[in-house]
């Protein structure tokens, strides 16, 4: 079999990823002057230099070329560029020896990057401010992610963008606002620095630092989950702060090409949509379960209290946001369940969030209603629908398969962390958790625990399983298929 790829492309891409993660490490370092945290900016200095070095000679040696990209360049920019990322971006936390383990370090990143917010720092207080900086702005930069980047910045230099943006995100509802995709992208971008201005403002006007409000911005907006404190929101006790990060949790949840329908004056369609309201509907019977059984035996007296954590805890579980305000893992069996459902389900179709999707979720459970009706009345045409359109066949089965290899991903992971021998609910949360990047689990890895007891060997196993999860899977299990690579195909 001959292998026939565009390796030039490719190597220009990677010039141009090092390019922005040495441009990415500026506000850090700022940071780090700020607090007279000299060592520690000496580091992040010593990995930005080199960065910009190897992105600029790699896009001076590599110049555009009118060779057509085809879909094997695509997934492989995309994977190459999230494990890269986490690559260079680990180097710090190296240098500053706030994580000496190499592959802790990479954990940490590919956590923040998949905007996953599973920890294995076990002094969060202690560690250094722009090294916490850091690893939360790797949320922001990884939550819109490389499309949305690649979509906006790569037909100016010679790459087709739409290639690598199909190839990171394969689910069923990436549209086209504008007559280009790199407009789309930067439009995408506006709405996403219009919610991270939006809710640093709101929390610092709720007594916030602007430190901490960067912070919780960077890993509500990008749903990743990373805190400045060991508590996570549960160390702020304003229900003012703990309401915002719900409303902005909830809001990057949703599929953002839906906001784009509101300036157009289509309110009603906005809210017509099958996966929003599957969505809201999730939150809404989840949160009011949780809410009784709090109050009858949950041990909860204050009901707006239990409101609270309900609705916070729901919502950031859903949206793979991954903060906590209370201690899930003691709450009772229906709780923990309802956990564990939106564990799976994830948000919405091209929103920051991760996990299945519930159009996946959605579309699946309508296709398993088919079946029975198909059993019934075997001569009777149903249709797969979604927003009132016939689903193609070829979509569905698609999401069939998808469905099938997140159950298949998961049982793996958790097969593969078990030689640390820990006990079986601790593997599989920890494995369903890294690939829908939530963060938190159930047991050793509870919301009030964190992923230090687990093994170099294993700390990697769920690393990659970030980076394939936040991939959504497909992408990533593509570049291990030698078909895939066959010069044959596109």
């Amino acid at each position: 079999m001959t292998i026939n790829v565009n390796y030039h492309s490719v190597t220009r891409m990677l010039g141009v990823l090092f390019m922005v993660l040495g441009i990415s490490f500026v506000p850090t370092i700022v940071v780090g002057l700020i607090y007279g945290e000299k060592r520690e900016t000496l580091c992040f200095l010593a990995t930005m230099v080199p960065c910009l070095l190897a992105g600029l000679v790699l896009m001076k040696i590599f110049s555009p070329t009118g060779l057509k990209m085809k879909a094997r360049e695509g997934y492989l920019i995309v994977t190459l560029s999230w494990l890269v990322s986490a690559a260079v971006g680990a180097v710090p936390m190296v240098l500053t020896g706030a994580m000496p383990n190499a592959a802790d370090a990479f954990f940490e990143i590919c956590s923040g990057f998949s905007t996953t917010g599973a920890s294995v720092l076990h002094d969060i207080e202690g560690t250094a401010k722009c090294v916490l900086f850091w690893r939360s702005f790797t949320h922001w930069l990884g939550g819109m992610g490389i499309i949305v980047f690649a979509t906006a910045l790569l037909p100016s230099i010679g790459i087709g963008g739409q290639i690598v943006a199909s190839a990171e995100t394969p689910g069923p509802t990436l549209s086209k606002l504008t007559a280009h995709f790199a407009d789309t992208a930067k439009d995408l971008y506006k709405l996403y620095l219009a919610f991270t201005a939006a809710e640093t403002i709101l929390l610092t006007a709720g007594g916030m630092s602007l430190y901490d409000a960067l912070i919780h911005t960077f890993g509500t907006v990008g749903t990743g989950g990373f805190s400045s404190h060991s508590e996570s929101v549960g160390y702020f006790t304003s229900p003012y702060i703990q309401w915002v990060i719900i409303i902005f949790m909830l809001m990057c949840g949703v599929n953002f090409n839906l906001y784009f329908l509101i300036p157009r004056k289509k309110i009603k369609e906005f809210f017509a949509d099958n996966e929003l309201r599957a969505y809201l509907a999730l939150i809404g019977v989840t949160s009011l379960g949780t809410v009784i059984l709090l109050m009858v035996s949950g041990g909860y007296s204050d009901a707006a209290k239990a409101v609270r954590d309900a609705v916070f805890q729901m919502v950031s579980i859903i949206t793979t946001t991954g903060y906590v305000t209370a201690d899930y893992d003691i709450w009772p069996t229906f709780c923990k369940i309802c956990v564990l459902i939106l564990t799976i389900t994830g948000a919405c179709s091209s929103s920051t969030g991760g996990g299945l999707k519930v159009v996946r979720a959605l579309v699946a459970a309508k296709y398993v209603r088919r079946g029975f009706f198909l059993k019934m009345h075997p001569n009777r045409v149903v249709n797969v629908t979604l927003n009132g359109k016939a689903v193609s066949p070829d979509v569905v089965t698609n999401i069939v398969y998808s469905v099938f290899l997140f159950a298949a991903t998961w049982f793996i992971g958790a097969f593969l962390v078990s030689f640390d021998g820990f006990d079986i609910v601790t593997n599989f949360s920890a494995s369903l958790t890294c690939i829908s990047n939530v963060g938190p689990g159930f047991s050793m890895v509870g919301p009030t625990m964190n992923f230090e007891a687990f093994s170099d060997f294993s700390t990697v196993v769920l690393a990659i399983l970030m980076i394939a999860g936040r991939l959504e899977l497909f992408t990533f299990v593509m570049m291990l298929s030698p078909r895939f690579w066959n010069s044959n195909r596109a």
